[in-house]
């Protein structure tokens, strides 16, 4: 076996998990912009019905949040189930 290719392997598999939490991050900052949104609209427009429009905000910033933790976990279920398959060829081979 190549052990060039076990690290390659590897490495695109730490670069695969940073990927991810790095979507993470960007859904949590999408998440707090749609939050401080709605916490200052009040303080800085004179918007009638404002209480709505925060709400939405709100109740946006929460879903955002959510589908972020959502596709993290699915992502890292994927990456953990696949991570057997990496530089372990030799054992498979090894066990039949």
């Amino acid at each position: 076996m190549n052990k060039d290719l076990i690290l390659r392997e590897k490495l695109a598999l730490q670069r695969t998990i940073l990927a991810n939490q790095s979507t993470l991050l960007s859904f949590l900052r999408t998440s707090m912009y749609f939050l401080i949104a709605g916490l200052s609209l009040r303080n800085l427009l004179k918007v009638e019905n404002s209480l709505v429009i925060e709400v939405a905000l709100f109740i946006a910033a929460f879903a955002i949040f959510v589908i972020g933790i959502v596709n993290f976990l699915k992502h890292k279920k994927s990456i953990i189930n696949n991570r057997k398959h990496i530089g372990e060829y030799h054992l498979e081979y090894n066990k039949l």
